[in-house]
């Protein structure tokens, strides 16, 4: 199977900057998409930030210019550097993969979410 570990959350004031961290480990034989989703208290799980094998990203309109996402394929590993963070972007945040794993023997696509990890914007 496949396993993701982020790392990285926390409690910064607002302007301050966070880098978000997300590990993939397992039977993995390579990986297409990989991306951030944030969900705020009583809010939906929203997307974040998307990188694709070829490092097209894309990101939600309230983080362009201030978020930056990418990806180190050696260590299969995505990342989300925040700057210029602002109360608003307090939210659980979650690294999900696209990734073709071999499962008991059969090649298989998967969809992975990490745990999540906390960020806090306050003063």
């Amino acid at each position: 199977q496949v396993q993701l570990v982020e790392s990285g959350g926390g409690l910064v004031q607002p302007g301050g900057s966070l880098r978000l961290a997300c590990a993939a480990s397992g039977s993995i034989v390579n990986i297409n998409k990989m991306g951030w989703y944030r969900q705020a208290p009583g809010k939906e799980r929203e997307l974040v930030a998307t990188i694709t094998s070829g490092g097209a990203t894309d990101y939600t309109g309230s983080v362009k210019e201030r978020f930056t996402i990418s990806r180190d394929n050696a260590k299969i590993t995505v990342y989300l550097q925040m700057n210029s963070l602002k109360p608003e972007d307090t939210a659980v945040y979650y690294c999900n993969v696209n990734v073709k794993a071999l499962v008991r023997g059969v090649f298989r696509i998967l969809e992975v979410w990490g745990q999540g990890t906390l960020v806090t914007v306050s003063s």
